[in-house]
């Protein structure tokens, strides 16, 4: 009785270890098909009626369309910073602050205020937390003038001169322009080349954007003979979904 019991436990040990091992080796066969997925036209992304002309023809430009207004952009940007700075030569990167109204405006003054001036990358995130970690109403210039100053070391007067300079207002017009060529109707939102778009809507999540994003780059750079060194293996992203306007 003994010896028929022990039979039946090395029975059920090995159906144990066969069914995973099949559950294994379906796993690994499903990697392929997963990392081999393509992404459709008319569902993941669409494609712009007008194609728009890129700044740089040597280079698959992306750019992203966002709002200092936008909590969802707040939480996408660590992820897009990250996806950027593994980016490659053969990649031009754009933040481009879309423009639904007036305190999206003021918020785009703001982001080329701090591009002409050379300070966006001390300026960037410290208007995100502002806005939505601590509450501050930096729709009035004097209360961005302040924050200009203490993370990026600019005067007020010369916040002031640039942030009503014709230069800016120049930029906040063709922002507009291109937002409207781009047919944006929320953000965050990316365009590749300026022949396509996709948003976390259509591609699943802002995770999934920008996996839409490689794939178009890889497409555009094929279809144009642009040489795309592979980038390299970013961090950890962290929660990236939503989306939002």
């Amino acid at each position: 009785m003994k010896v028929i019991n022990a039979m039946k436990t090395v029975s059920l040990m090995q159906q144990k270890i066969l069914a995973v091992l099949l559950i294994g080796t379906a796993w690994l066969v499903a990697i392929p098909a997963a990392s081999a997925m393509e992404f459709e036209e008319g569902v993941h992304f669409e494609r712009l009626s007008v194609p728009v002309q890129t700044a740089d023809d040597s280079r698959v430009e992306v750019v992203e369309a966002f709002s200092y207004a936008c909590i969802h952009c707040k939480t996408f940007d660590p992820a897009v910073e990250a996806w950027h700075t593994a980016q490659g030569s053969g990649v031009d990167f754009q933040r481009m602050p879309a423009i639904f109204n007036q305190t999206w405006a003021i918020f785009a003054q703001a982001y080329y205020t701090a591009e002409v001036l050379g300070v966006t990358a001390q300026v960037h995130e410290p208007i995100f937390k502002a806005i939505h970690e601590q509450g501050k109403d930096l729709r009035d210039p004097a209360a961005m003038a302040i924050l200009f100053e203490t993370y990026a070391g600019v005067s007020r007067e010369d916040f002031d001169q640039v942030y009503s300079s014709f230069g800016v207002r120049s930029k906040m017009q063709q922002a507009q322009a291109h937002g409207r060529a781009y047919g944006l109707t929320g953000t965050p939102s990316m365009i590749v080349d300026g022949l396509f778009r996709t948003d976390g809507q259509m591609a699943g999540s802002n995770a999934m954007m920008l996996e839409v994003v490689d794939f178009l780059v890889a497409k555009q750079a094929e279809a144009r003979g642009i040489d795309l060194p592979p980038p390299e293996t970013p961090e950890a992203m962290g929660d990236v979904s939503g989306g939002g306007r």
